[in-house]
Formats: structure tokens, sequence, C-alpha cells
């Protein structure tokens, strides 16, 4: 395993958020399912800035693939199934389907996507290259996708990632982050 992935699982077994979800990964039973993005890079922050393991950390990401069912209803029921699931976690589990993100998108932020193919496929748009990676427990390994590299998270530095956001998506995270994570080094939009 390289260096830098080996220092992730490290980092990553030492979070009781993060450990406690991929423990129980067998219970999730997600199609296609990942752990991703926010908590991943907010623990390796916290990792690097030597803050309390949960310091920022609002939510946990879960996401999957089921293009079968592109039920408003299904993910919902996901969504509840695996909250109560991890009722003793203080943080707010978000369960969302990618095969169904193009169906609110343009609602939510003012333009319409393609239909992505996978779970890996949405990461490769998430808003920055440190945060568009996705992790799943596999034979007592993290099966690890991060399509722009660990370099970024493990700096720590920030990076537009613009395959899909606007500069206001990118400036509003950097903002929140800025000030809980105030040494972090942040690539403005224009760079």
């Amino acid at each position: 395993m390289p260096k830098p992935q080996m220092e992730l699982q490290a980092i990553i077994s030492n979070s009781p958020l993060l450990s406690t979800v991929l423990e129980r990964w067998d219970e999730i039973g997600l199609p296609d399912g990942r752990l991703v993005a926010g908590a991943i890079a907010q623990t390796v922050w916290n990792h690097a800035f030597d803050f309390a393991h949960n310091h920022g950390i609002d939510d946990i990401d879960l996401v999957y693939f089921d293009d079968n069912d592109l039920s408003e209803s299904a993910e919902a029921e996901h969504s509840a199934r695996i909250r109560s699931l991890f009722s003793d976690l203080p943080v707010w589990i978000d369960v969302k389907n990618q095969a169904r993100v193009h169906l609110w998108y343009r609602k939510k932020f003012g333009y319409s996507i393609a239909p992505y193919t996978s779970t890996d496929d949405a990461i490769t748009t998430f808003p920055t290259t440190a945060a568009a990676i996705g992790i799943r427990p596999v034979d007592n390994r993290l099966d690890l996708y991060a399509p722009y590299g660990l370099s970024d998270l493990l700096a720590p530095l920030i990076r537009a990632n613009k395959k899909q956001i606007g500069r206001e998506i990118y400036e509003k995270k950097v903002a929140r982050w800025r000030k809980l994570w105030p040494d972090l080094q942040i690539i403005p939009w224009d760079e």
C-alpha cells in the first residue's frame, strides 16, 4: 500500500466517528456505497492541526448508486434506516443516491447536470480536490477512490474542482472552513 494511503488509513482508524461507520459497514447495505467527502477531509484536517477528532464535523455523507430505484421514497427509507443504525453518533448522517442527483440538481443549484453513471463518477465532481474522496472497507483494508490523489488532502490544501461547481459554491465552503481550520492552505478560485 502506498505511503499516503497508509497515512490516511491510520488517521481514519483513529477517528471514533469514521471508524464506527466503517466497523458497521455491512449493516449499511447500500449498493456501490461509499463514505465520502467532508467528514474524511475534516478528519484529516483535525489530525493535521491537532484539533479534537470531531471538530467542525456536522455530518457524515454516505452515498450509493441505485439506478433501478430513483424514487425519493427509497432514498428516504435508506436514510431513516441508516440514521437509526447510527443514532449513537453525535452527527447527522446524510444518505444520497447518486443515481438520482440529476433529478433535483437544477432546482437546488440553478443548472442541469447529466446523470451520473456510478458513485465514483459522482465523486469526480465534488467541489474540492481534497474532498473528492470515497472509502469503504473491503477485506480489512480501505477501498479508496480519490480521482485527484491524496496530496491536497494530506497537505492540507484546498483547491477548487471546477468540473461541475461555480465560484459561489466553492467560496461558501471555503469561508466556513477558513473559520474552523484557519491554517488551511486555500487556493483562490481564480488560481
